[in-house]
């Protein structure tokens, strides 16, 4: 299954490039997509290598030393051994609701953190399945592969959005209104949209894939299986209330932070926790 969520990824990556460089070809003059490919570039860029300390701060997250939490930190430096990579530094968030997340821009240069929910709600060994999780997350640099998908999704929704203002003023370039109408109409509302899904889609590779690399550095999906199912429970006493940012870091945490969910499945960041655990639990490692 790893193999093939890889593969997965690559595909969706290509068609993202794809879509891409038919909204370059539609627009017609390549400067402007030039420009507005190396602001998104920069942007994602800052956002990629300061990432850690941006999500951090947001959740007030504090850090903590073996001395502080040592049942914790044995368990991030226990996992950490396992995958062959430095202890990431371990932060908790004095917060009811239960979730954990990892970021950093690579294997040293990362951080996982958990909720005080979610300490409060788990047994060492589901807890142990959430980190191992987060870990995965790490060694599979999917930092990096989240910011690549938003710089081109960025970059699309960019030209879209200048798209709705050529239509208002008579198309890219002195297009005929006529001719170029619909293909303006398609690059101002579908492209972003199809964008977003193929994006959305390939967050939701990357959870499969950290589920599946965090059993495998156990030996075992028990562990993550039940913390999942517990999450899922826990979410509807106890969640984030959506805003503006707390939907751009949804994705970072390891389930939905959010009660209910999304109107469409194909928007979600993750995927539905009922096949998240029967793929864990049927996982022969």
């Amino acid at each position: 299954m790893a193999v093939g969520n890889q593969i997965r990824t690559v595909v969706l990556l290509g068609l993202l490039t794809g879509l891409l460089l038919w909204v370059g070809n539609l627009v017609g003059g390549m400067q402007g997509l030039t420009i507005a490919l190396i602001f998104a570039i920069v942007m994602n860029f800052g956002s990629y290598w300061f990432s850690d300390k941006i999500v951090l701060a947001m959740y007030r997250a504090k850090e903590v030393k073996e001395s502080d939490e040592p049942e914790l930190y044995g368990i991030v430096a226990d996992v950490a051994h396992l995958a062959g990579i430095p202890i990431p530094k371990v932060y908790i968030i004095n917060a009811p609701f239960s979730n954990a997340f990892a970021t950093g821009r690579n294997p040293r240069h990362a951080a996982v953190a958990v909720t005080r929910g979610i300490m409060d709600l788990l047994s060492k060994d589901e807890l142990k399945g959430v980190i191992a999780h987060e870990i995965s997350h790490v060694k599979n640099r999917d930092t990096l592969i989240q910011a690549v998908a938003a710089t081109i999704a960025g970059v699309i929704s960019y030209v879209a959005f200048m798209a709705r203002w050529a239509a208002i003023f008579g198309g890219f370039g002195g297009r005929d209104r006529d001719s170029g109408g619909l293909e303006l109409l398609v690059l101002a509302i579908l492209t972003p949209i199809l964008a977003a899904i193929i994006q959305m889609a390939i967050s939701r590779s990357r959870e499969f894939l950290a589920d599946e690399s965090g059993a495998k550095l156990l030996h075992s999906g028990y562990g993550l299986a039940d913390a999942l199912e517990k999450l899922e429970g826990s979410t509807q006493r106890f969640s984030l209330r959506p805003s503006s940012t707390t939907q751009t870091t949804a994705h970072l945490f390891i389930c939905n932070p959010f009660r209910g969910g999304g109107l469409f499945k194909i928007f979600a960041t993750h995927p539905p926790v009922k096949e998240r655990v029967k793929r864990l639990r049927s996982m022969n490692v």
